[in-house]
């Protein structure tokens, strides 16, 4: 079942198109990564899908509805990132028992928890905490609501590695006690990609890629060797990226399609890491920065 649609959605901000025809759909009680560089759109579309705004064009639906201005889906979905602000004079305290009264999953006994393990000060407001502190409150007030839509849009920022790593497994834990739709938005893969089902790639506003994470894991080739040979070796397949690596050796990026002939043995091939393929598709010239340099 999809609980999340999008059909040829854009957003568009006067002369500028944060989103462009973007289509895809997104399966009940998964986690999916939603991947891509800065400025790449994301956020534009994590705000649409959590009704915070609606699409210049085409149709989005959560749950089957329209999202914007929805209070069903206003009160199933959670939308979590850096500038979630509360009212100041609200302590932590204060905060969980509005959230208590918003939403009907919330897990009071969860959020006192972890904001314990984490030493968050319960009388302390807001605006009294340091940066990664704040983000440690808004990631307690993402899971503790378990709204069968949570979305995390860069929720680590700020944050130490330690702490980085305790979200994570935090996230991964209740997940498996409470599934749900979970979307993770980060530019950082290899952080988060032990707790991905699926991977949307976004790159200037549109869909590069959507695919479970398996299949991104056995995306592309890496075929690395002398110059000419990794040339012919390649000239029928698709072509990802390319560099030089030292003195007239290359190495070559293709699609995993299976038109490359593996046994060749005078280039070494091996399988690219899904965090890898992610940032080979999406850059803008497929010669790297050497370019730069020639």
């Amino acid at each position: 079942m999809n609980v999340i649609t999008c059909k040829e959605v854009r957003k568009s901000y006067r002369l500028k198109k944060a989103n462009d025809e973007i289509t895809f759909a997104i399966k009940e009680n998964t986690i999916t990564g939603v991947i891509g560089r800065n400025g790449a759109g994301k956020t534009t579309l994590l705000k649409m899908l959590a009704g915070y705004s609606k699409p210049t064009s085409g149709e989005i639906t959560v749950f089957g509805e329209n999202p914007f201005q929805n209070t069903y889906t206003a009160a199933n979905t959670i939308f979590i990132d850096d500038q979630m602000v509360f009212p100041t004079s609200f302590s932590i305290t204060n905060i969980f028992h509005s959230c208590q009264l918003f939403y009907p999953n919330w897990d009071r006994k969860l959020a006192e928890r972890l904001r314990a393990y984490f030493e968050l000060p319960k009388r302390q407001t807001q605006r009294h905490l340091s940066k990664g502190q704040k983000s440690t409150l808004h990631m307690i007030v993402g899971l503790a609501a378990r709204c069968p839509v949570t979305i995390f849009d860069e929720p680590t920022t700020g944050m130490d590695n330690s702490v980085r790593k305790d979200f994570y497994r935090a996230l991964l834990k209740d997940y498996i006690a409470h599934p749900r739709t979970i979307l993770l938005s980060s530019h950082q893969v290899e952080e988060i990609e032990h707790l991905l089902e699926d991977i949307l790639l976004i790159d200037q506003g549109k869909v590069l890629l959507h695919a479970d994470i398996d299949e991104v894991r056995a995306y592309g080739l890496s075929v690395v060797g002398d110059a000419v040979t990794v040339k012919q070796v390649t000239k029928d397949c698709e072509l990802i990226y390319k560099e030089s690596i030292g003195n007239n050796e290359l190495r070559i990026i293709v699609k995993n399609d299976g038109t490359l002939d593996e046994s060749h043995p005078a280039v070494s091939i091996q399988q690219v890491p899904a965090h890898d393929i992610v940032i080979y598709l999406s850059k803008r010239d497929k010669g790297g920065i050497d370019h730069v340099f020639q």
